[in-house]
This record gives structure tokens, sequence and C-alpha cells, in this order.
């Protein structure tokens, strides 16, 4: 917060300096005034500017040291001469920010709207106030979920649920930085809204029992915080009882699920060429229902010759398939049997609106199990969604709840070569056509398809390092260069530039508080000792203290 010094304007904001020079293009220049330290302000602030018809709200992109007296330069101050040093600051010598002007609010405009014009010289600059905040992002209250906090403000930040759910969206940041914590945050707030379901393939059993926090502190997940409306499935039932866990479905996959598609999505994952992965099309057509066992017990020999002339197909690039497909007979959920209810279970717990998370347990650190499981089931509930979508054309009423599917290491299924053959990629670029969306989580946006990129309605992203995964992220965006300032500046931990459909400018935050009693609260949880003293407390209320 800008220290005492500082002036403030009419309705009680902290006064920081006035507009001198910029564009709409490039930004605005912002003079400060004697009275406030550079040091008080940091990029991301969020600021308001008063011009003489419109308030406008902006972004602080940039802090600059200026002078009047060039002299000044060549010359400053010694540390023996701090009288001088102090004279001049503030006057030849002053601070100034740069500004991007975002949103404007006229008198009898309705709302914020783009900003497609600028103050005029000298129009007064203040730090954004709480009800700033609010008359841009919305009140806490139903389809407003309170997200965080913008940069050296207690304000509550919220998100518009509803308008978050109509597009697939998109967490980045890398390793360590929280992107687990926020996508866990934005899973609560959709739960909260009721505005769509969940179905989250948790890759590193972070989301359903319990996660852990940045600092390696266990943190309640949210089938402890919302019992009732949260079904954890696991693909590997004893670790699920390891961490006290009893699991609502243990998943099978039979061997009988897995088609050609599911293989071609593993083809980088267990180093298939390109012919031997088309070579499964012509395997799943000579061998039909249960191709992938009949492929995996066929022996060798001339038998095995004879297959690969049936087929036409390189007889060694269909021994190295067989030998890399069988890897998944080493996946402890994959079964012979036939008949598994897994994917219309999972469908059951969707249609009565409750949240589906499915824990990976020990194969989560196997990139071809999450592939395979991941892509399997969501391509046949998409099937269901599609079915059910145009089975209520016309009646809004009778259409399935939106789904959100979030998926970890997007970049796996999303590559360029994998967006256009994928159901992920067809989900990312029809925008809820059939009711279902994506939650992408990923460190690495630049192994993206940018298509894919492009159609993401609101990005969440944390600190990025490498150069060409935040261009990823920037690419298509207006202001990204500016931008690109901004996310360059983030904190290591728990900060987060969000920006697109769903918020009405982009906004730097610090990511509000979990894994605390108190913050367990703030979501509606009580633990049974709590629970049994706050009933205690209400009795006594109403009756008097027991005798």
């Amino acid at each position: 917060m800008v220290n005492g010094g500082g002036a403030f304007d009419s309705l009680g904001r902290v006064r920081v300096g006035a507009v001198v020079d910029g564009s709409l293009t490039n930004g605005l220049e912002v003079r400060l005034d004697p009275a406030t330290s550079i040091e008080d302000i940091k990029v991301g602030s969020f600021v308001t500017m008063q011009g003489e018809r419109q308030r406008y709200f902006g972004v602080v992109t940039d802090l600059e040291l200026g002078a009047t007296d060039d002299s000044l330069r060549l010359n400053p101050p010694g540390q023996s001469e701090p009288l001088a040093a102090r004279v001049f600051a503030g006057t030849a010598a002053y601070g100034a920010i740069k500004v991007e002007p975002m949103l404007t609010v006229g008198v009898d405009s309705d709302g914020p709207q783009p900003a497609k014009t600028i103050p005029p010289h000298f129009s007064q600059v203040s730090l954004a106030s709480e009800q700033d905040i609010q008359d841009v992002f919305g009140e806490e209250g139903p389809g407003h979920f309170w997200i965080g906090n913008p940069l050296d403000m207690e304000t509550r930040l919220c998100l518009n649920v509803a308008e978050l759910v109509k597009r697939s969206n998109g967490v980045f940041g890398k390793s360590g930085t929280g992107k687990t914590f926020l996508t866990r945050l934005l899973l609560m707030g959709i739960l909260q809204s009721g505005q769509a379901t969940n179905l989250v393939f948790d890759m590193q059993s972070e989301y359903g029992w319990m996660g852990y926090s940045e600092a390696n502190r266990q943190v309640k997940g949210l089938k402890q915080l919302f019992e009732s409306r949260v079904a954890v499935f696991s693909l590997d039932e004893e670790s699920s009882r390891r961490r006290g866990l009893s699991p609502d479905y243990v998943v099978r996959i039979g061997f009988d699920e897995v088609d050609a598609d599911d293989v071609r999505m593993l083809r980088e994952s267990l180093n298939l060429s390109e012919v031997a992965a088309d070579a499964s099309f012509e395997l799943e057509r000579h061998l039909g229902r249960n191709w992938l066992k009949k492929f995996l017990d066929h022996e060798g020999g001339e038998a095995f010759q004879e297959l690969a002339s049936a087929l036409n197909v390189n007889q060694a690039a269909l021994s190295a398939l067989q030998r890399r497909l069988r890897r998944l007979e080493r996946f402890g959920f994959m079964d012979d049997s036939t008949g598994h209810n897994s994917v219309n279970r999972i469908l059951d717990y969707l249609g009565r609106g409750m949240h589906v998370v499915l824990e990976f347990g020990r194969h989560g650190n196997d990139i071809s199990a999450y592939i395979l499981v991941a892509n399997l089931i969501t391509r046949r509930i998409y099937d269901r969604y599609q079915e059910l979508t145009e089975r209520a054309s016309g009646d809004d009423a009778q259409k399935p709840t939106p789904l959100v599917v979030t998926i970890e290491e997007a970049h796996k299924f999303l590559t360029r070569e994998l967006a256009g053959q994928t159901i992920f990629g067809n989900i990312a670029r029809e925008m809820r056509k059939y009711n279902v969306t994506l939650l992408v989580v990923d460190q690495r946006p630049s192994g993206i398809d940018d298509e894919v990129m492009s159609q993401l309605g609101t990005k969440f992203t944390c600190l990025l390092d490498n150069e060409r995964d935040v261009d990823a992220v920037l690419t298509g965006v207006s202001g990204s260069r500016k931008l690109r300032s901004v996310l360059s500046k983030l904190d290591s931990r728990q900060q987060a530039l969000a920006f697109g459909h769903a918020l009405p400018m982009p906004v730097v935050f610090r990511t509000r508080e979990y894994g605390t009693e108190e913050s367990y609260r703030e979501f509606g949880y009580m633990d049974e000792a709590e629970l049994r003293a706050q009933t205690e407390r209400d009795i006594e209320e109403l009756f008097g203290p027991a005798r």
C-alpha cells in the first residue's frame, strides 16, 4: 500500500499521480506525486483514472525513473548530500508508472466496457479501492467465487463461474508455483456454484481425498470437504486405502474396451513408430472384437509371419508393437474379463449432480496409463453427452448438466500432431457444443497445439520461465507485450495472472488461503468435534446451560 503521505481523491482512494503522456495502443505514462514512493507500487497493481466524463480502470505494466534535468543523470547527489537528494526527489527527479487502460465506466453505461479511448492530460490516478474491484469483478455470492486477492489488497477478487464453464480453460505454471493449488480452488468454485459437474483425472491423487500444499503439508481434498457431493473412483484400491480412503468405486478396464484410437494416443509414451501405431487399425479390422488380447496372446514364428502378411504390415514393426503393448498387461487395472461398467458408473454419478475424481494411485507415475484411461473414458462419456444433448434438442431443461473434464500433463494429449485426432482436441475446439469443456493443467504450454491454446476461454498463469511457454500462453492475446512484463514479475508461489472470457480484464492476484481450519470453514466444512461443539453451543443458546 502507498505510504501515508499520499493524498486522497474525492472517493477516498489513495492518489498516486497524474497522466502526462501515452496512447491507447502503447499505454499511458503516469507521473507519480512527490509524496508517493515508487517502491510502494508493483507491476500488476490495479489503478483507476478519473477523466472528464468517464472513469478508467487499468493495470500497472512497468515502473520508470525520470529526470527533468539531464545533469542529474550525469552528476547525481552523492551519499554526502542527503538534503539535495530529498529536494530533487519528486521534482527534478521523479518516479513514473506505465498503465494499460482496460475498462471504462461512463455515467450512463451499463457496467464496465472495454476501453476505446483514454483520459485527458493530468487526469488523476489512484489505487483501486474495494468498491472498484467489486464494480469490475462482482461481489462474492451465488455464481461469483472468491478466488484470491489483488496485489497488496485484502479485497476479495471474484470469478464469474457461469462464464468460466462456457468454454475450456487452462491453468499453467512451472513446477512448484502452485498450479495444483489453484486448480483445486477452481474445482471448488465450480462445485459450490452448481454451474457444472467435474470429472477429474487425478494423476498424483491430489484432488480427491487429500493433497499437499506447496510447503508439502497435507490438505483436505474435495471428498473431505464436500463428502455428499464428491465421489472418488480409484484405479489403485490399495493406494486409496493406505491413505485412509474407501473409494466409491474401483475402476477396471477390459482389454476388449481398448481400440486402435486409444493405441494411437500412446504412440509417444510407448515409443511406437508411425507404421507400428497404424498397424493397430489393421489389427482391429482383422481380429475383430477383443483384438488387443488376441494380438498380445498371438505366438511368434510362422503364425506371426502369416498375420503380418495378411495385414500387409512389416513383421518387425508388428513385433515391436506387440512387445510395447504388452506393457499394458502390467497395469493392475487391466482385466481379461468383459462387461466392465466403469464408464456407466461415472455417468450415473455425474447424472445425479455428483463430482467425480478418478485417482490413479501408483499408476499416476506412468504416463501411458494416464493417457490410456483418460482418453478411453472421456471418448465414451463425450459420446453419451452428445447423444443426450441431441436427444434434448430444443428443450434446454432436458440437456445434461455441463461437464468440466480436468486433465493434467495436457501437452501429452494436445500436441500439434494429436490435437486434431483426439477427443480432447475436439472438445477444446467445439466450445461446449455438447455441454462438455476442458480444464487443462500443464507446465509446458508450448507443447500444446496453437489452435487449442487459442480456444481456451480463460487462462490462469503462474510463473513461467521458459520463453516459448510464455509465448504460447500469450499468443493472440490483446496487449500481450505488456502482459508479458506482468507475467515475468510474478512471485514464484501462489500468484497468478488471469485473463480471458470469465474476467472483464486481466488481473494479477494472490490465491486465497487453503489448508487451514479457518479456510475449510469458509468453504462450509466443519469437522466432527467442531460440529458437536457447535451443536452444544446452539442448544445452550436456545435452552440455557445444562444443569
